[in-house]
């Protein structure tokens, strides 16, 4: 019996081999552009601000960034911005149309002392991508110490998991403080009460759900809405404050301690059209 060699070039093996899985996740830092970290899936999208920001805001919020469901957009969305500052701000298959300020913006957390939010003085200062794949992207996030109340001083790393496929994001703060034997942490979102765009809400003792106008009217209005959640399962308690355009659910810890949640976000112009099924989505997460 004959033996048949085979011999394949690099041009025929490139054309047997698998195709390579798309990539529906990513993560980065955005050094081009005030040292954003930006994340993203083929449905949700994201950023937290830098140190090249701060004080234009100082903010752990998340900025949420709308987008049609499909291909990922930020990079694309970056490279346009060195050209025109405000591209992201258009529609461009989605855009940049939420107001985060001084805030928890779309789900972050901090310690609540005597009714005070007390938000770190820097932004996000050192990052790590702990994990990455076609499907999925996990980076942390340091908060160097501060001084949250007399005394009280305390240090913040943000982990936070991409998957794709997902609305909702997941995020692990993990404080480490002094001055004190325990903390609360309110993990939360922004109401943007003073414009009065809250229209509707889901309260249920472990998460929060709102359905809401765009709230930054700026550069370019926009006439869609969005779906913005919080789950937290295990939470002490829920507050619902007007005074500080917040709803927050709490957690008590001690130093060393994590606070685990998911944050989640939707745009009216894609899949999820009404309030029925972002608060039905949310329900049964």
């Amino acid at each position: 019996m004959k033996k048949i060699i085979l011999i394949l070039t690099a041009a025929a093996l490139a054309a047997v081999s698998c195709k390579s899985p798309e990539q529906k996740v990513m993560a980065r830092a955005v050094p081009e552009r005030a040292d954003d970290f930006v994340f993203e899936n083929n449905l949700i999208a994201g950023r937290f601000y830098g140190q090249a920001l701060e004080g234009n805001p100082t903010s752990p919020g998340l900025d949420i960034w709308v987008k049609l469901p499909g291909k990922l957009v930020a990079d694309e969305w970056y490279k346009g911005a060195l050209e025109d500052p405000g591209y992201y701000h258009h529609d461009h298959g989605g855009k940049d149309c939420y107001k985060v300020a001084v805030s928890l913006g779309g789900g972050a957390s901090v310690p609540i002392i005597g009714g005070t939010l007390c938000y770190p003085a820097t932004n996000y200062r050192s990052y790590e991508i702990l994990e990455q794949s076609p499907d999925k992207v996990v980076f942390a996030l340091h908060y160097p110490e501060w001084e949250a109340a007399e005394g009280v001083f305390v240090s913040l790393d943000k982990k936070v998991s991409v998957v794709a496929d997902s609305y909702f994001t997941s995020v692990e703060d993990s404080y480490s403080f002094s001055g004190a034997d325990s903390l609360t942490i309110a993990a939360g979102i922004k109401l943007h009460g003073a414009q009065q765009t809250l229209v509707d809400s889901l309260e249920i003792s472990d998460r929060y759900a709102i359905w809401e106008k765009a709230s930054d009217q700026s550069i370019e209005p926009e006439d869609g809405m969005l779906g913005v959640a919080l789950v937290l399962p295990g939470a002490d308690g829920l507050l619902v404050s007007h005074e500080l355009d917040h709803a927050l659910l709490l957690k008590t810890i001690t130093s060393g301690e994590s606070v685990a949640y998911s944050i989640g976000s939707c745009w009216s112009k894609g899949e999820i059209t009404s309030s029925a099924d972002w608060f039905k989505l949310v329900a049964g997460r």
